[in-house]
């Protein structure tokens, strides 16, 4: 089936979903997780072969660990199925309404985009996690998977579409969109039968996206996160918001990238910050005022104030000033989540209104920026756009509106 064909076949799938009832929805839902959950076997031996083969291709840790799926991954995937059915429908929302002098009633409702591409690297639990918001939010989705997770997205789209057949729905509702590199080319040119087109993945994947698609593009991105110690930062919570946000799950997007100390505050935190990473086993890449405070410091390059390492890898330069560290985060923020650990309002606040991102966050981890941890369930990604959405992108932005205008006779 060609591209085209998915599409149309997309777009009579999503007439039904458009008019599909809360409870018909969140039944397919609840269906869809227990045909996932039921196949986790085949979806883990799917995935072990996908794993294997990027092993033997010498594919890097961070990506095989975002391909790699365990049974609590695959746990996770099922919950977020149903945590989406419990979720309010956002379809039918008033976002806004109003009785104009001549009695015309004006309202402005969500209504679903209608088809949505998503484009997306590794990390299969992404297919569950996209195919269940895009039907809670009454839309059909095409995805297109990497070749690395193949298998393993196939297995999991076979799961979810026996679900939607067990309800009723049409199963051309979630499609996996195979073939070469050239079939995502076609997706991006199927303007006026794809309605949007989401790009996950890594800078060349979203860039490419953006720059070629003639369907209208939600762009995610790249997450070259900063940590900023201020002067008056309590030393044993930045420590635990660092170690939290660089290692916990550092092949993620909204993991700590660089590190960012006052000089004030460097002399307190920097040794012990230093010892702690290490045994944690990150690579520091520091410059020579962060190399005084501790060994095994590699001397930091312009690639890496630059880079989304998705590794144990971090970058630390010592500033004067929160001027400085707001100058250096301007230059190299990719507007995704930015950090500040202080005691001082007035520095929260400055940095909060000053700093242009997706999310800007005082005295807490970076690894809160996520559709679960905002209580959206699961999420789509985290747009770093500024048009419709921006942040974790859940149900409501899973929606455009249309306005509903009532009369009784009026004229004009």
């Amino acid at each position: 089936m060609t591209v085209q064909q998915q599409a149309l076949a997309a777009r009579g799938a999503a007439q039904t979903l458009a008019t599909a009832t809360r409870s018909r929805k969140d039944a397919a839902l609840h269906a869809m997780a227990d045909a996932l959950a039921k196949a986790e076997t085949a979806v883990l031996e799917a995935n072990a072969t996908d794993v294997r083969r990027a092993e033997e291709a010498g594919t890097s840790a961070a990506i095989v660990d975002r391909l790699r799926l365990t049974p609590d991954r695959v746990g996770a995937m099922v919950d977020g199925l149903r945590d989406v059915a419990g979720l309010p429908d956002p379809v039918g929302d008033v976002v806004r309404g109003w009785t104009n002098a001549n009695g015309v009633q004006v309202r402005q409702v969500r209504v679903p985009f209608g088809v949505v591409g998503i484009v997306y690297e590794a990390r299969p639990n992404v297919t569950a996690d996209a195919a269940g918001l895009c039907l809670k939010s009454g839309n059909a989705v095409l995805l297109r998977g990497s070749s690395s997770a193949a298998a393993s997205n196939a297995a999991v789209v076979d799961a979810l579409r026996l679900g939607l057949a067990d309800v009723g729905l049409p199963v051309d509702a979630v499609q996996l969109v195979p073939g070469p590199r050239e079939v995502t080319d076609e997706l991006m040119g199927a303007r006026g039968l794809v309605d949007v087109l989401i790009p996950r993945g890594g800078a060349g994947l979203i860039d490419h996206v953006v720059r070629h698609s003639v369907v209208p593009v939600i762009e995610t991105g790249v997450g070259n996160c900063h940590l900023y110690v201020d002067a008056s930062a309590d030393p044993e919570m930045a420590l635990a918001i660092l170690l939290n946000a660089k290692t916990q799950r550092p092949s993620v997007c909204n993991a700590v990238e660089t590190l960012l100390v006052h000089a004030d505050a460097a002399p307190r935190f920097l040794p012990t910050a230093l010892e702690a990473l290490a045994r944690a086993g990150v690579t520091v890449h520091g410059d020579a005022r962060t190399a005084a405070y501790g060994p095994d410091v590699r001397a930091v390059t312009q690639e890496d104030w630059e880079t989304e390492y998705l590794s144990l890898d971090l970058a630390i330069g010592v500033v004067d000033s929160l001027d400085d560290a707001l100058a250096h985060i301007a230059t190299y923020s990719t507007g995704h989540s930015e950090t500040i650990v202080t005691d001082s309002e007035a520095a929260a606040q400055r940095f909060t209104a000053e700093i242009d991102a997706a999310a800007v966050l005082v005295n807490a981890s970076s690894r809160f920026v996520d559709g679960s941890e905002f209580g959206f369930g699961a999420e789509i990604g985290i747009s770093t756009q500024k048009l419709h959405a921006r942040g974790p992108m859940g149900l409501p932005e899973m929606t455009s509106t249309k306005y509903v205008v009532t009369g009784s006779g009026q004229t004009r």
